[in-house]
C-alpha cells in the first residue's frame, strides 16, 4: 500500500512536524507490525527524525544549514538560483525508514518525523509505503 501525504510549506526553510500524520495513517489501515519507508518526492525538500519537544533545535538547525550552504552563493550555476536547496536535502536525505510495532511508529521519547522544506513555500508531497 502507498500513501501520497500532500504539505502546504509557508516559509523559504521551514521544518514540519508530520508525524501525526503517517501515524493516523498506519491506525486507518489497521497496520501493526512492520517497516514503514516514507519519501519526499522532491529534490529541494526532505525528511528527517530529530527532536520534537524544543522548537529551538528547528530554529537552530535552519539557522545553521544556512550558515553552512547560503542561498546567494556567487558562483552557483543552476539557473533556478536554488542550489543551496538541493545541498539541504542531500544532506537531510529524501528518505527515512522507520519500525512499527502493535500500531505504532518506534520512536525516541523526544524524536518526530520531520518534513524539511528548503525552497518553500510550496504545495509538497511525500509517500510512505509500508513493507
Amino acid at each position: 500500500m502507498l500513501k501520497t501525504f500532500h504539505v502546504r510549506t509557508d516559509h523559504h526553510d521551514q521544518m514540519i512536524d508530520v508525524t501525526s500524520q503517517v501515524q493516523d495513517w498506519l491506525g486507518e489501515e489497521g497496520v501493526k507490525d512492520g517497516v514503514v519507508i516514507v519519501s519526499s518526492m522532491h529534490t529541494t525538500a526532505g525528511l528527517t527524525v530529530n527532536e520534537n519537544a524544543d522548537p529551538d533545535v528547528k530554529t537552530d538547525m535552519l539557522r545553521r544549514f544556512r550558515e553552512v550552504y547560503p542561498w546567494d552563493h556567487a558562483e552557483d550555476k543552476h539557473g533556478e538560483g536554488n542550489t543551496a536547496a538541493h545541498m539541504k536535502t542531500s544532506t537531510i536525505g529524501h528518505a527515512q525508514t522507520l519500525i512499527v510495532e502493535d500500531g505504532r511508529l518506534v520512536l525516541g521519547t523526544w524524536q518526530g518525523l520531520y518534513f524539511c522544506e528548503f525552497d518553500g513555500p510550496r504545495n509538497r508531497k511525500f509517500v510512505a509505503k509500508v513493507l
